[in-house]
C-alpha cells in the first residue's frame, strides 16, 4: 500500500509549501507505520532521560498518557495524584510507574484549517481568532504549524515559535473549490498522482489529519496536539476516517474539531453529515468536538476551553506488563477511583517495533 508522503514545493509565497499527497490502494493490510527514529537538539536530548517529557512510546520501554479529569459538569479537577487513578491496558491492570501533574511542558500544536467552499462566510473569523488562540497559548519551548485543506492540502507555516509567522499563514488560507488537474498535477514517489475518476472532491480532510500525523507530528516528542477548525465533511480523501485516527495515534496527538457550520450553505440543513466522523477522531486520540457554529464568540470560547486543557494535563506511565511488540493496537483506558470524575484521555496505543539507527 503507498502511503501519502508529505513534501515540500515553494509556491510564489515563500511562506507556501504544497504538500503532495500519494494515490493510496487502500486494502485489508492498512498501514503499518513503525515508530521513526527522532532527531534530538541537546535540551531535548537532557530531557529525554527524564520520563516525563516523552509522550505515548512504547519504544522507549514505557507508555506514557497525557489526560485532563473533570467533574460532572465538566469543570476541570486539579491537585489528584496518582492514588486517585488505576490504569489497565487491554483489560488488565498495570503498575502505575509516576504520576505528575504537568501543565508547562512543551507543546507542539498543528492548526488544520478548512478552506472549503462550504467555509466562505466563516474563514475570516477563523483566521482571526485562531491567531489570538496561538499568542495566547505559545510559550518560548513551544512550537506550531498552520495546514489549510480543500482541494488540495496546503502547509502555509512548517515548525514555528514565531506568532507573527502563523498568523501570516493563516491569513494565506483562501477558499478553493477548484477542481484537481490531471495534467500537469503534483508528483509523488512513484510518478504523477492519478486523479480520481469518479466521487466528489472538495474537503480532503481526512488526508489532511493524516499527513499532519504522520509527516509532521510523529517526528516530533514531548506533548502534540492538534486542533480542527472545520465543518467536519469530507469529501474526496482518498484515506477513510480510521487511517486518519490511526495516524493520529500513532503520532501520539491529542485532536480537537472546532465544528464551524455554516449551515446556510448547505440550504435549510440538508447535505451535512460531518458529526459523527469527527467525535470518533477526537475521542479516540483524548480530544473532543466543540459546537461553534458560525458565532464568534462561541469560537472564542472554544479557544478557551482547549487552551485551558492542554495547560491542565496530568501525566501518567506505566512499563506493560506486555512486551510483545507486534504492532498492534492496546487499548489503554484510566479509571478514577472516585467514580463521578471524567477521564478525557487517548483510548490506547500502537506496539510498534522501534526501527535500528
Amino acid at each position: 500500500m503507498l502511503m501519502p508522503k508529505l513534501s515540500y514545493k515553494p509556491d510564489l509565497s515563500p511562506a507556501v509549501f504544497v504538500i503532495l499527497a500519494v494515490a493510496l490502494s487502500l486494502g485489508a493490510n492498512a498501514q503499518s507505520l513503525p515508530s521513526s527514529p527522532v532527531k534530538l537538539s541537546g535540551d531535548q536530548a537532557q530531557s529525554q532521560t527524564d520520563d516525563t517529557t516523552t509522550t505515548l512510546k512504547v519504544n522507549v520501554e514505557v507508555v506514557q498518557l497525557f489526560f485532563n479529569v473533570k467533574d460532572k459538569h465538566g469543570a476541570l479537577i486539579p491537585n489528584l495524584n496518582k492514588d486517585n487513578f488505576d490504569i489497565f491496558e487491554d483489560g488488565k491492570q498495570q503498575s502505575i510507574k509516576y504520576f505528575k501533574a504537568e501543565s508547562d511542558l512543551p507543546l507542539t500544536l498543528g492548526i488544520l484549517i478548512d478552506s472549503s467552499g462550504s467555509q466562505q462566510r466563516v474563514l475570516d473569523m477563523e483566521k482571526e481568532v485562531g491567531a489570538s488562540f496561538l499568542e495566547n497559548i505559545l510559550r518560548t519551548k513551544d512550537e506550531a504549524f498552520v495546514i489549510s485543506f480543500d482541494v488540495d492540502i496546503n502547509l502555509l507555516q512548517d515548525f514555528t515559535n514565531s506568532v507573527s509567522r502563523l498568523r501570516h499563514a493563516l491569513n494565506e488560507a483562501r477558499i478553493n473549490t477548484g477542481g484537481v488537474s490531471c495534467a500537469g498535477g503534483p508528483i509523488g514517489p512513484q510518478g504523477p498522482i492519478p486523479c480520481s475518476a469518479s466521487g466528489p472532491r472538495g474537503t480532503a480532510l481526512y488526508d489532511a489529519v493524516y499527513l499532519a500525523s504522520h509527516d509532521e507530528l510523529s517526528h516530533e516528542v514531548g506533548r502534540k496536539a492538534m486542533v480542527l477548525l472545520t465543518d467536519g465533511q469530507d469529501e474526496g480523501s482518498k484515506l477513510k476516517i480510521k487511517d486518519a485516527i490511526e495516524a493520529a495515534q500513532k503520532a501520539d496527538a491529542i485532536c480537537y474539531v472546532l465544528l464551524i457550520a455554516d449551515r446556510g450553505f448547505y440550504g435549510f440543513g440538508g447535505g451535512y453529515s460531518g458529526d459523527s466522523e469527527m467525535k470518533k477522531l477526537t475521542q479516540e486520540t483524548g480530544g473532543r468536538v466543540i459546537e461553534v457554529g458560525n458565532k464568534i464568540d462561541k469560537l472564542r470560547q472554544a479557544f478557551d476551553q482547549i487552551a485551558q486543557e492542554l495547560r491542565s494535563q496530568y501525566n501518567i506511565g506505566y512499563t506493560p506488563t506486555n512486551t510483545v511488540r507486534d504492532g498492534g493496537f492496546r487499548k489503554v483506558e484510566i479509571k478514577s477511583k472516585q467514580g463521578e470524575y471524567k477521564i478525557q484521555s487517548r483510548s490506547g496505543y500502537y506496539a510498534v517495533v522501534r526501527r535500528e539507527e
